[in-house]
């Protein structure tokens, strides 16, 4: 008889209550509650759009290669003009690189962002057949397609080796060609010749879906000697983007049908499953990266031509979770946060026992608080900077009236410095012991935008936020040279969700928060990589949102609502929220990977 040790190699383990650490499909008794138990990953099971950086250059019918994270780029048209830029994308932004040497739209590309192609294409009427390689630096003319075309379709890992098949000469055709690196040679022919397709794979393994003339939906596999007609697509179109590795796996969204649509499928390998759509509709648009991580970028909305990137997001990612920490000693709200996950300080704060604020300070060491060395002055509501629970600077704040006291935490006890020049509380902060930021909040008589920034002795005044508010999150960044500031409430008593992006020399807006708050839990990550937690919008929530650098996206919310809460975390793979209104000592710690646990049922 089969057994669970004979699969595994293990006998069942007996334990009291929740293995830790378990490995995944692993089975184990619980004593304590006489259950079988086990735990997978918790991933996404459908796929979703968010937010990018935008191209820099508004452009229809461009080429890509690369990555979500690492891509590229090129080529393009708002006809009459032809374009020759190239893009590099990072992962959240676009940076322009060195031109093609010959500027065109409707052209075939792939590789990867150090080693790419681009071929044919068209000029306004002319029908290209132009080869240019690039080497992560600029393009280089090599050896011409057989045959010129533009609408082609392109598969391939890298500038060594390409596929090139279909397009408009015109008319369609059903020509495809194979690239070894240096020169083209005529392979077998498309069954049916096309153009506008969305395509994706390698030399050897390549998908040709739907495309012109009409708008047809019949989509053609290779399998590197010659191309089967397989399942159709749902929706047919033409001008579509697409991504994915081979042909048993990719993505195509958006199109022309006519008029510009925004639908999404993706392919398994046998057939198309209809998934989340675009959040902006358009045809034309640049494509790359996989099924489950994908980028879609620039085309034509109908009108206009437009700059803007989606990111993909697909089935199967983990999805992260709120899990319960080690309890506050003393519960309380308007609380000062500083650190990481592992290595936190909860500083000053009110309770119903101090209305006016407290001194308490207490350190997370990534289980449990332990209570430390008080603050001078209490007050809550303050501005706090700081990377670790070793170096930290708590600013501002609220007791019976505003204050600009700041004070410099050494790891062991807290030092009064030099005053803030404004007093007041409810602001963001953002830095060092060292070099920190102070901004916006509330003076008693007006709400204001004011900056200030530390350079470890003075404050000094800098560039104001663009929206002056008070009530904001406590602030993200660990430098006075990259920071956000997220929500709040502005003079006219408007709870927002505007965020703003510190440079190291002005404020600039960059996208809002789905949800507008006011109170949220903050130092939670960096300019680029954070978490904005619970707070305040009629009544406490527990909305979590993550930012990417670029756009705001809505995770798993909180156990527990709650406004007011102080925040710890290095980026937005790791956090914890502490604390809040009505008088908590809950901790939450947040990781960007989850399980699931589960029960078996026996009878």
């Amino acid at each position: 008889m089969t057994t669970y040790k004979g699969i595994n190699g293990t006998a069942v383990q007996n334990y009291a209550g929740n293995i830790p650490n378990p490995v995944d499909g692993q089975v184990w008794y619980d004593s304590t509650n006489a259950d079988f138990k086990y735990q997978y990953p918790n991933v996404t099971s459908a796929g979703a759009w968010s937010t990018g950086g935008n191209l820099n250059t508004a452009r229809n019918t461009l080429a890509a290669a690369g990555t979500q994270t690492a891509g590229l780029a090129f080529g393009g048209g708002t006809p009459p003009t032809m374009y020759a830029q190239t893009e590099s994308y990072n992962g959240s932004g676009w940076t322009e690189v060195n031109d093609l040497n010959t500027g065109r739209w409707k052209l075939g590309g792939t590789g990867t962002q150090t080693s790419a192609l681009a071929f044919g294409g068209d000029t306004n009427p002319t029908r290209l057949s132009v080869t240019e390689t690039w080497n992560g630096t600029s393009w280089t003319e090599l050896a011409d397609l057989n045959t010129a075309r533009s609408g082609l379709g392109s598969a391939g890992v890298d500038s060594t080796a390409a596929l090139a098949f279909g397009g408009n000469i015109p008319p369609g055709t059903g020509a495809t060609e194979s690239w070894n690196g240096t020169s083209w040679t005529e392979v077998n022919d498309l069954n049916t010749a096309k153009w506008a397709s969305g395509s994706f794979g390698t030399q050897t393994s390549a998908i040709m879906a739907s495309g012109a003339p009409g708008a047809t939906a019949t989509v053609e596999s290779w399998n590197g000697t010659s191309w089967t007609e397989v399942a159709d697509v749902n929706d047919a179109r033409d001008s579509i983007g697409s991504a994915g590795i081979d042909n048993t796996s990719g993505l195509i969204y958006g199109g022309w049908t006519p008029g510009a649509v925004s639908s999404t499928e993706t392919w398994n390998g046998t057939s198309w499953t209809e998934v989340a759509n675009l959040s902006t509709a358009r045809y034309g648009l640049g494509g790359l990266g996989t099924s489950t991580a994908a980028l879609g970028f620039g085309g034509d909305a109908n009108p206009p031509i437009t700059t803007a990137t989606e990111v993909w997001t697909g089935a199967g990612v983990p999805i992260g979770a709120w899990s319960t920490g080690g309890a506050l000693n003393t519960g309380r709200y308007n609380i000062g946060g500083i650190g990481i996950s592992t290595a936190a300080l909860a500083v000053g704060g009110r309770n119903p026992g101090a209305g006016n604020g407290t001194t308490n300070t207490e350190n997370y060491n990534g289980t449990g608080w332990t209570e430390v060395n008080d603050l001078n002055t209490a007050r809550h509501s303050l501005m706090t900077s700081g990377t670790s629970s070793t170096e930290a600077l708590a600013t501002g704040g609220e007791a019976a009236s505003r204050l600009g006291v700041t004070e410099s935490w050494n790891g062991t006890s807290w030092t009064e410095v030099a005053d803030l020049n404004s007093a007041r509380g409810e602001g963001g902060g953002a830095g060092t012991n060292t070099a920190a930021l102070a901004f916006g909040g509330n003076t008693g008589p007006a709400v204001v935008a004011l900056t200030e920034s530390w350079n470890g002795s003075s404050w000094a005044e800098v560039a104001d936020l663009n929206t002056a508010r008070y009530q904001t999150t406590s602030g993200l960044g660990k430098t006075n040279t990259a920071a956000l500031l997220v929500g709040g409430r502005t003079p006219g008593s408007a709870t927002v969700a505007n965020t703003e992006l510190w440079n190291g020399t002005s404020w600039t807006e960059v996208n809002d928060l789905n949800t507008a708050r006011t109170f949220a839990a903050g130092q939670t990550g960096t300019s680029t990589s954070a978490l904005v937690a619970g707070g305040y919008n009629g009544s406490p929530v527990g909305v979590t949102e993550e930012w990417n650098g670029v756009s705001w996206v809505e995770v798993a919310d909180l156990a527990t609502v709650r406004s007011g809460a102080g925040g710890a975390g290095a980026t937005s793979a790791s956090a914890i929220v502490f604390g809040g209104s009505p008088n908590l000592t809950a901790t939450e710690e947040w990781s960007s990977s989850s399980n699931v646990l589960k029960t078996i049922t026996t009878t």
